[in-house]
């Protein structure tokens, strides 16, 4: 667990804490309704300025009661006064109907004329027609409602308002809800993302680091179980409860809560994200990889390539078929060699990286290409040449014939050998992606990483081409990539030498 404090020094600081407060104490019977940093929540919220706002929590520190006091208030106000409807979004209907209760009791300590709580079927605009989702609102005399959806993106289309997405972490798709939160805010409606962590490669944990890292706009909120029990977290169970609070009663409390999650304490309590949450591979073993500093060859030519007269078009490709030349040259060829070939068109790229295999078998990537909107010709041209160089000392190539690409894994079959299984020959296996491929094939991989038999060319795009791999119903394989992904994704980037038979 993190470098946390001890029962006997979180009992000390509080006792020094409340010392420093006199009268505190004495007070907790009077206390303000919402704790501080349940205040600061709303209070940042209420600013005109806060569009988007994403807060990394603490298990079950209250700040879903803070939301439905927030949400009270923004739908009760009139037009005029910032009032607009407020959508509920989390994994679980148990969760929605916590919300809505809590909504309800808000409601009534606000004396907000709100109607009577209602249980409805909602139509989800165009793909809803005559299927519906259960769900739950509460309608306001000012005419805004909150309602409580499902996390089904399509269920935000045609409406307008504040969005709430609770313990996002655990919803389906939260790429794509965001994606379509987002649009609200053209209108001046606002995004509230709220979670626990679920592991450091979860979209929530993503969104947090790129607003973080100003790559993406939004406002940012961080409370853990220390922050919360500062503010003053315990204090309102023992009033709740009917308890007297000291500080040897809180570290107690503490200590037990901590001991309770046990490993699980950093990421449930103190906002600290686990290594994997279903990630196949966590950034700091692929990282720790990529320890080859050489560039990626990248090659992307323009939409209308093909219709250009033929010597542009030579000339357009010369100087990558140029750089692969220079690259080739320099190869040790008392090393051996394998090939991948990850093949696309237009809306994914090619990548073919070339490992070369030292005597201890350690594999390294001696040469990594890119293609983008290039026709298959070329693309047959490029790794027909690096095929040709290292064909002695090739042990094989496997090419993505899964389905476009079949047509080049047949053409340097002809010239190369089609290999059909670890005895034969030839040295193009034509790779058909399925559950068992990947079942098979993925372990030898990751074993590749974990032993540290595999160094990588440092780069960020195939960085994160890793990262999309996925343990989906037990199997690592590719997460199906969201819709518009700035960087489209290969199926297949690394396949261990060892795989081409030749090797051991």
């Amino acid at each position: 667990m993190l470098d946390a404090p001890s029962q006997a020094e979180w009992e000390a600081q509080r006792r020094e804490a409340m010392d420093a407060m006199p009268g505190v104490i004495d007070q907790v019977g009077l206390p303000a309704v919402l704790l501080p940093y349940q205040q600061r929540t709303v209070s940042l919220l209420d600013s005109v300025s806060t569009q988007a706002l994403y807060i990394e929590k603490s298990r079950r520190i209250g700040l879903t009661w803070a939301l439905a006091a927030y949400a009270v208030l923004r739908a009760g106000r009139q037009k005029s006064a910032g009032g607009m409807d407020v959508m509920y979004i989390s994994y679980s209907r148990e969760m929605t109907r916590e919300f809505i209760d809590a909504c309800a009791m808000w409601a009534r300590a606000f004396s907000i004329a709100a109607l009577a709580e209602e249980e409805f079927l909602f139509e989800q605009g165009d793909d809803g027609g005559d299927k519906a989702i259960q769900a739950f609102r509460i309608p306001f005399a000012s005419g805004f409602e909150i309602m409580a959806l499902s996390s089904a993106p399509r269920g935000l289309r045609g409406k307008q308002g504040v969005v709430i997405i609770d313990e996002a972490a655990f919803v389906d798709s939260l790429d794509t809800l965001i994606e379509a939160a987002m649009a609200f805010l053209m209108w001046g409606g606002q995004v509230v993302v709220c979670s626990t962590h679920y592991g450091v490669d979860n979209p929530f944990n993503a969104s947090i680091q790129d607003v973080l890292s100003e790559r993406s706009p939004g406002e940012h909120l961080r409370i853990d179980l220390d922050d919360a029990l500062r503010d003053g977290l315990y204090q309102r169970i023992c009033l709740v409860k009917g308890n007297e609070w000291t500080p040897e009663g809180e570290a107690a409390w503490r200590a037990g809560i901590v001991k309770f999650y046990g490993a699980s304490a950093d990421q449930e309590l103190f906002c600290v994200p686990s290594a994997s949450s279903g990630t196949w591979l966590p950034s700091p073993l692929i990282d720790a990889r990529m320890t080859i500093d050489k560039p990626v060859i990248r090659l992307t030519l323009p939409a209308d390539f093909l219709q250009r007269p033929n010597l542009e078009q030579r000339s357009l490709v010369a100087p990558f078929m140029e750089q692969i030349e220079e690259e080739l040259g320099g190869l040790d060829m008392t090393m051996r060699y394998a090939l991948g070939f990850d093949v696309g068109r237009v809306a994914d790229i090619s990548s073919v990286p070339l490992l070369a295999i030292d005597q201890k078998l350690r594999q390294h990537e001696a040469l990594s290409i890119e293609m983008r909107n290039v026709p298959f010709a070329e693309q047959y041209a490029a790794v027909e040449l690096i095929m040709s160089h290292v064909r002695n000392r090739l042990v094989g190539a496997a090419i993505d014939a899964t389905g476009i690409g079949m047509s080049i894994a047949e053409a340097l079959g002809r010239k190369f050998g089609l290999r059909e299984d670890e005895e034969g020959s030839g040295l193009v296996w034509a790779i058909k992606f399925s559950e068992d491929w990947y079942r098979v094939n993925m372990p030898p991989l990751k074993a590749a990483f974990e032993e540290d038999t595999l160094a990588l060319i440092r780069d960020d795009d195939h960085m994160s081409d890793l990262r999309v791999v996925k343990v989906i119903r037990g199997i690592p394989r590719r997460r199906v990539r969201a819709a518009q992904s700035p960087r489209p994704r290969n199926q297949m980037k690394y396949l261990p030498a060892k795989h081409f038979g030749r090797c051991g």
